[in-house]
């Protein structure tokens, strides 16, 4: 469970990123965030691990305030929290099953992963991942040589050998093709599906919210403006999250990347 008590940020210059924010996300849920680019959808998002730190109230994962944790608390919470990138976040020149292994960095010292000492365990768990997204060919190709939709893919197994609870999506479809963009959300839906992994995701695309969330979470200028169903989520209410009528491009897939 993640539970946002009262959560503000506020950047530098005054800009609000969030602002009261009170929010509970239940286990096993598959949550999708919708919002124009700069509305707080990311900052919503990287807030849960801590990658943005938020300037009031509290978040909890499985009942322990991550925003109060430190050290060895922290990091042993963030190893259940995997998050997943636009950009994919992997180390180019390194095969798919070295970045695949990283997720296991936290649960080793930094000499043992520094050298790619990692256990039988952790191969086990790699390859099981790798497995998972059809991806075990490519175990041992560098991570430049594939599409990058491949990459997200490898992104996705990082997350399940890191052995997370917890899977954080910022816009990870955003860089790819339509027939890519629904074999990784197949993929993603079908693993919060079979393991139970409490999913969260920002999307632009309209529509890809609406066929694989089990609820949608409407962000408007830092503010929580919509929580609800898939079927509570209608052309009007899209409207009045993004401030105007929703286009036809915009629901079928259409990037929606105006400021708020």
């Amino acid at each position: 469970m993640i539970e946002f008590k009262k959560v503000s940020k506020v950047y530098p210059g005054g800009t609000i990123g969030l602002k009261n924010i009170d929010l509970t996300i239940y286990p096993g849920e598959f949550v999708v965030i919708v919002g124009l680019s700069g509305a707080g959808k990311s900052t919503l998002l990287r807030s849960i691990n801590r990658l943005h730190e938020i300037s009031s109230g509290e978040i909890l994962v499985d009942g322990k305030a991550i925003t109060a944790a430190g050290g060895r608390e922290l990091r042993e919470m963030r190893r259940g929290i995997g998050m997943i990138f636009q950009s994919f976040n992997l180390v180019k020149r390194s095969s798919v099953l070295r970045n695949v292994l990283a997720g296991r960095v936290g649960y080793h010292s930094t000499l043992r992963t520094l050298f790619g000492l990692f256990p039988k365990h952790d191969l086990e768990l790699a390859f099981g991942a790798l497995q998972r997204v059809n991806m075990l060919e490519k175990a041992y190709i560098r991570a430049d040589q594939l599409s990058g939709g491949q990459q997200q893919r490898v992104s996705i197994a990082r997350a399940l050998a890191q052995e997370a609870k917890i899977i954080l999506a910022d816009e990870p479809v955003a860089s790819l093709d339509p027939l890519t963009t629904r074999q990784v959300m197949d993929d993603l839906k079908r693993i919060n599906r079979e393991m139970g992994i409490t999913t969260v995701v920002n999307l632009h695309f309209i529509d890809l919210a609406r066929e694989y969330a089990t609820r949608i979470i409407g962000i408007r200028a830092g503010e929580l403006v919509f929580d609800g169903t898939v079927a509570e989520a209608t052309d009007e209410v899209l409207s009045a999250i993004y401030g105007r009528p929703v286009s036809e491009a915009e629901r079928l897939g259409g990037a929606i990347d105006e400021e708020s």
